[in-house]
């Protein structure tokens, strides 16, 4: 067992992780993996019980041992995400499309690597032994395994339907994420996701440039794209946690994570509904992205949609319940039928590996 005593320590269990998932860093070429600090969005804590105290710079100003552990596990969650999906994406280097989608998905891929490095930067330097044992314990989990930490990044990303709706609706989760983490009592914390939100909007707009490329190409048909989006939404709505959620409450209170709009709120925080506020505010940005994307599909074909709340989920009070993805009630005989018809198959698969080995089954990209 690799022992980590240093940030050195760590960059070279790192780079044995490239070698082991059969990640060629030349791929990368002179991308420079370093930490990244941003700006404070205030000097002082922004809500919660510590407000208007100075934001904490060293765990040993943390006032306690409870806020201390939450922490560590924000960042944990948060450096297990981006270690997992280069490890879902990094298949699909071989099938691009375009030279461009190629270099996009290495960038991609690059900046996720450097957000776990972040986070893994702020284990290793801050948190002591059981830092530097977590960091080491991020590089040893494998997506393709199945042993990430969330759901949704242990599911496959087969193709570059895949990989654009997921840029689309799972980054976009990331970006609320960082979002409401740029606020921490912890000011190592906000300085770095403060700088990962910059890079974490490429990855959404070649999500949605890619889906809205596949979109005007018609050459997938639009039922299969729902598919995806079915199975990416349903997970992206877990991600949020779930409702009436006690470590979000108390991330709330100890001030380790803010609201999405908590640069802006004027209302005094539901601690009890928190999760819920975020994730409304996700599907309605959802919504309006879908609805660009069906202005592009021509009169008489099926509309895209985002998949009801109660469906497919994994986590909280619908978890394992047959709702449909309309959102009615099923019986689990009628579920296990629907579930073939609304998600991806590997009928599916086939029909767009043909597509897929065709030309233009994505339109040229259009950078304005």
């Amino acid at each position: 067992m690799v022992k980590i005593s240093t940030f050195d320590d760590w960059i070279d269990y790192f780079r044995q992780w490239q070698k082991d998932i059969g990640y060629d860093p030349e791929l990368l070429g002179d991308y420079k993996f370093e930490t990244k600090l941003g700006e404070l969005h205030s000097p002082q804590v922004e809500f919660g019980d510590y407000k208007g105290q100075p934001k904490w710079q060293r765990i040993g100003q943390i006032p306690n041992q409870s806020i201390r552990d939450a922490l560590m596990n924000l960042i944990v969650y948060q450096g297990d995400t981006e270690f997992a999906s280069v490890e879902q994406q990094k298949n699909l280097l071989d099938t691009a499309p375009t030279e461009y989608d190629r270099q996009a998905l290495i960038r991609v891929n690059s900046e996720e690597m450097r957000h776990g490095w972040q986070m893994c930067y702020l284990l290793v330097n801050y948190f002591g032994d059981s830092g530097k044992l977590e960091a080491r314990k991020m590089l040893e989990r494998r997506a393709f395994r199945g042993d990430r930490l969330l759901g949704s990044f242990n599911a496959p990303v087969n193709n570059w339907l895949d990989f654009f709706t997921y840029t689309e609706f799972v980054d976009r989760d990331g970006k609320y994420q960082l979002t409401m983490l740029s606020h921490s009592a912890f000011a190592p914390l906000a300085e770095s996701v403060t700088a990962m939100l910059k890079e974490e909007f490429f990855h959404m707009f070649t999500g949605h440039t890619g889906l809205t490329r596949i979109v005007r190409s018609g050459k997938i048909p639009i039922p299969i794209v729902q598919k995806y989006f079915n199975k990416w939404l349903s997970t992206a709505y877990d991600l949020f946690g779930t409702n009436n959620s006690s470590s979000a409450h108390w991330a709330y209170t100890w001030g380790l994570k803010g609201r999405f709009d908590e640069h802006e709120a004027t209302a005094v925080a539901d601690k009890e509904r928190l999760n819920d506020l975020a994730r409304t505010h996700y599907m309605g940005e959802s919504a309006k992205l879908i609805d660009q994307l069906n202005q592009l599909i021509p009169e008489g074909q099926p509309k895209l949609y985002a998949p009801d709340l109660k469906f497919n989920r994994s986590i909280g009070e619908n978890v394992g319940k047959t709702f449909s993805v309309t959102g009615e009630l099923l019986t689990p005989e009628t579920y296990r039928t629907h579930i073939m018809d609304v998600l991806p198959t590997a009928e599916d698969e086939k029909i767009l590996a043909e597509i897929i080995k065709g030309k233009e089954w994505v339109a040229q990209i259009q950078l304005n």
